[in-house]
């Protein structure tokens, strides 16, 4: 079907083509389409109105209306080849088909066929058997289907030359690998082994270079040769849109090394940038500069980040060792890193009911942070502050001046603050959700917006992020818990003596009380680090031993309110004045002796002693009693 109703072209909308019935109408009366009788026609059958050809609208129209209302037949199939054909070949067909309407017109005016013939020769260059060559190409052809037929048939495809399959399997073998050799050295290869081998003489090396790359395309050629991270290029990249977010609802988390030497107390070394961003607006929320990129410092950046702008719903990170880790992302089911333990404390993230997805590493797709990181490679590793101590991105980009001098610590912090502040306050971003403005005001605006609901953490969940937590085993006894060449304690966990608690401290504070935290994560108590003190050191027994007494005395206290009843009295509540009498046992009536040693006698039953007696052994029995001195009776 290539007549199209108005309602139908209406349908497609725009900007092709207007939405309504009446607007299409009202572009056919200015463009004339009605008074084309080869393109438009009435409609048969009840209510009249008009059908318009196809070819009367644009492209895109005709190929979502295709797409839509037409079924694939022949024809259609013909336009669509039509399509793909070059524009000069499309434009001949019409040229031809403008000379077939005007014979036809000629030959109905004049009624000559002469007369006609010589007008389209004169006109449009066409002998006259040309031109009954086209005509009779398009008989029984309906008129509105005429110009594919009469487009020029495309050139037969040249003969390819013959070529041995063995000389063209090497050749392709050669040339197709990853070390990437150049297609000359391998002809040269294959022309020298197919002279040695007998076989027919290879076509030329254009010509087996033209083969090739008509069978091997273009992509694979890439693949085998220059890798998946090349052929992966190849394909468009996916468009994602962040504006159905708002601001800390998402965000995405990464480390950036810098090329810049730092001078700090101890050493010279190129920093890291921990930052986080919010998916909505592009902002840089919060960062740290740091000398690795270790969990601890993950675990404080988020810190900062949730005391300054709450809790965000879900977190983007790569599966990086410190985002990784059983400190942040501990519980997550599919953190493909490190040993599973059932024992394992749930990480940062996952206690405080942050949902985290896993991004593939280096991707600025999946981690816009990565573009916010190469922007700032210019802003503050290319910064005049920090000439001389530049390192380039890579070993053979060092500048010249490479290693002359390296940036005091405290004036790159300075340098880091100032840039990232400028970067998030920077006007006419062109992100779908700033339209302009500047990451900052993107953020502020979506925060104050009605409808955004952030969370924010109590001050009871600040021990979360602000100590690191690991698994121990409370010592038996008075659940003393030994961690870090310290001990700590507190009177609540005598009642965790040999179970497992969960401890989360600071690293850099030892000496501080741990939190302490049973199997489902709630709060035991804040154990105090019991300091070592001077074997002479006669106050700090003292403090010793008064915090013992009161250790004590609470015990006792306790003892009172649940011992309320003395053994006296607990003696007299069992007393029912029943006296009862033991019971003994019957006394045997028959003792095997035995003799040596300080056996005890057996007891045997009566009848079977009385069947091994006979008077041979009461003779020598009477016997033995007489050499000991004693009676027989």
């Amino acid at each position: 079907m290539r007549w199209y109703s108005p309602s139908q072209i209406a349908a497609v909308g725009p900007p092709e083509m207007p939405g309504t019935v009446r607007g299409i109408n009202r572009l056919a009366t200015t463009e004339g389409w009605r008074d084309r009788d080869d393109l438009a026609r009435r409609c048969a059958g009840r209510g009249g109105g008009w059908e318009y050809h196809a070819t009367l609208l644009p492209m895109p129209v005709q190929l979502r209306l295709q797409a839509d209302v037409e079924p694939e037949t022949p024809a259609s199939a013909e336009w669509a080849a039509f399509e793909r054909l070059p524009e000069d070949v499309r434009e001949e067909a019409r040229h031809r088909l403008e000379a077939v309407q005007a014979y036809e017109n000629c030959l109905h005016a004049f009624g000559s066929s002469a007369r006609a013939e010589a007008r389209v020769e004169s006109e449009f260059g066409y002998s006259p058997r040309t031109l009954q060559r086209y005509r009779k190409s398009i008989e029984g052809v309906r008129k509105c289907d005429r110009l594919p037929k009469l487009a020029p048939k495309p050139a037969a495809k040249p003969r390819r030359e013959k070529c041995n399959p063995d000389a063209y399997a090497a050749l392709k073998s050669d040339y197709l690998r990853a070390e990437g050799p150049g297609f000359a050295a391998c002809y040269r290869r294959v022309a020298a082994l197919a002279s040695r081998k007998g076989w027919a003489p290879l076509p030329s090396e254009r010509t087996m270079r033209r083969h090739l790359d008509a069978d091997v395309s273009t992509a694979t050629q890439t693949l085998i040769r220059q890798g998946r991270d090349a052929a992966k290029a190849l394909y468009p990249a996916q468009t994602r849109t962040r504006e159905h977010f708002h601001a800390m609802e998402a965000i995405t988390m990464d480390g950036h090394r810098f090329d810049v030497f730092v001078k700090t107390e101890t050493a010279i070394l190129r920093p890291y940038l921990i930052a986080i961003q919010d998916l909505y607006s592009g902002k840089l929320i919060a960062y740290r500069i740091a000398a690795s990129e270790s969990a601890d410092v993950v675990r404080l950046v988020i810190g900062d980040m949730i005391s300054k702008h709450g809790i965000p719903e879900s977190a983007y990170l790569d599966n990086g060792r410190a985002f990784a880790s059983k400190d942040i992302t501990g519980g997550v089911e599919n953190r493909f890193r490190f040993r599973k333990k059932p024992d394992d404390p749930d990480g940062l993230l996952v206690t405080l009911g942050v949902d985290v997805t896993w991004t593939q590493p280096y991707s600025g797709q999946s981690k816009p942070i990565e573009r916010a990181f190469r922007d700032l490679t210019d802003e503050i590793s290319r910064h005049p502050a920090c000439a001389g101590a530049y390192t380039g991105n890579k070993p053979d980009a060092k500048p010249e001046n490479y290693g002359s001098r390296a940036v005091p610590l405290d004036k790159f912090k300075a340098l880091v603050a100032d840039r990232i502040a400028e970067h998030n306050a920077r006007a006419g971003r062109k992100a779908e959700a700033c339209k302009g403005r500047s990451f900052d005001e993107t953020f502020r605006a979506s925060v104050e917006a009605d409808g955004t609901v952030i969370r924010w953490a109590t001050e009871a969940q600040r021990a979360l992020w602000l100590l690191a937590a690991k698994r121990v085993r409370a010592r038996k006894g008075n659940g003393e818990i030994h961690w870090q060449g310290n001990r700590y304690w507190d009177p609540a966990l005598t009642a965790f003596a040999g179970r497992d608690v969960t401890v989360r401290y600071d690293p850099d504070a030892l000496h501080q009380p741990l939190a302490v935290y049973d199997e489902r994560n709630a709060l035991l108590c804040r154990a105090a680090c019991i300091e070592k003190t001077g074997f002479n050191d006669t106050e700090a027994a003292r403090r010793h031993a008064r915090s013992r007494s009161a250790f004590l005395k609470a015990l006792k206290d306790q003892r009172k309110t649940h011992v309320t009843l003395t053994p006296e009295e607990l003696a007299d509540l069992y007393d029912d004045g029943a006296v009862r009498k033991a019971v003994e046992p019957d006394p045997p009536r028959v003792m095997r002796p035995i003799f040596g040693g300080n056996a005890v006698p057996v007891e045997e039953p009566e009848e079977a002693v009385a069947g091994l007696w006979d008077e041979d052994c009461e003779a020598g029995f009477s016997n033995f009693i007489r050499l000991v001195g004693g009676s027989a009776s």
